[in-house]
């Protein structure tokens, strides 16, 4: 079984670090930043597409978009664990999921596996990950150059060729908080859980009608 996991707003709360930084990137070039709260209905396609969202709309194209982004890099690399932390339940989560992972291993000689897919660029997405949760995933995938970021599917085929190539999508669990990983598990044929303690609204989420929508991390173990 493969167990993968969207990043931002599903394992990890980064509001505050992704808001500063942007807000960083902003106020250096000279227009007006946004508020911390207003930053989750910005977030969920990758940096480049939440400075866009961020700018004011006469000044969105892509010279001043990735003016910005040279701002933003360097701050948020400094800067991307200051106020990120984990949701309550999720190291429990994770604890309980390797502890049956280990147990379906002695019992079956069935292997699980974790993995993290994130529109979040591939360094910042490792050093977090290495950070708050060390030793615990099997692949850590990012935005990556030439790469199409999710909804795109793509992401989860890596993953699953990295661990092995015979490994099937049907065997595999995507657990997300938003519409761009709705569509990208449905894209995958993934079974798709979605989780409403992140970014994405409830009706939205409902609206995505996924397998599963569980409002706690624990219930994920069901």
């Amino acid at each position: 079984m493969i167990i993968i996991f969207d990043l931002d707003g599903t394992l990890i709360n980064t509001i505050s670090d992704l808001g500063q930084a942007c807000n960083y990137a902003l106020a250096s070039c000279g227009f007006p930043t946004h508020k911390i709260e207003d930053y989750p209905r910005l977030v969920g396609n990758g940096v480049n597409k939440l400075i866009e969202r961020a700018l004011p709309e006469e000044h969105r194209n892509e010279e001043t978009v990735l003016r910005l982004r040279e701002y933003f890099v360097p701050y948020y690399d400094e800067h991307n664990c200051d106020y990120t932390r984990p949701y309550d339940g999720i190291p429990e989560l994770l604890e309980a999921l390797r502890r049956k992972g280990d147990e379906a291993m002695r019992l079956k000689g069935e292997r699980w596996f974790l993995a993290v897919a994130s529109n979040k660029y591939q360094a910042a997405t490792e050093k977090i990950v290495a950070q708050l949760f060390p030793g615990i995933f099997d692949v850590v995938l990012g935005e990556r150059e030439g790469v199409e970021r999710k909804p795109h599917p793509q992401i989860v085929y890596d993953i699953l060729s990295t661990l092995n190539s015979k490994l099937s999508t049907l065997n595999c669990l995507y657990i997300g908080d938003s519409l761009v990983d709705a569509e990208t598990a449905r894209a995958a044929g993934a079974t798709l859980v979605l989780c409403t303690w992140g970014f994405g609204t409830r009706e939205q989420l409902e609206g995505a009608k996924p397998d599963y929508l569980v409002d706690h991390p624990l219930e994920v173990l069901r």
